[in-house]
């Protein structure tokens, strides 16, 4: 799966990777996918709950090497 738009969150703490990921969704289609890179642990409970409140799907959440890895599809 191939994502629309990309963004590297990495160094950043909360709540800039959620912020990042909000302005980026803003600008993009419904259906369409945002890869986000973070390095933050607490942007786990953080995108879940986003996307939870938001209506956008987490397809997928995933850690490897201190890096959390998201896949949102915008409603």
């Amino acid at each position: 799966m191939e994502a629309d738009i990309s963004i590297d969150t990495k160094g950043m703490k909360c709540p800039l990777p959620i912020l990042k990921a909000k302005m980026a969704l803003r600008e993009m289609s419904s259906g369409q996918l945002l890869f986000v890179e973070a390095t933050d642990v607490g942007s786990v409970a953080d995108f879940k709950s986003f996307c939870e409140t938001t209506g956008h799907e987490l397809i997928s959440s995933e850690s490897g090497n201190d890096v959390y890895t998201y896949m949102i599809r915008k409603q």
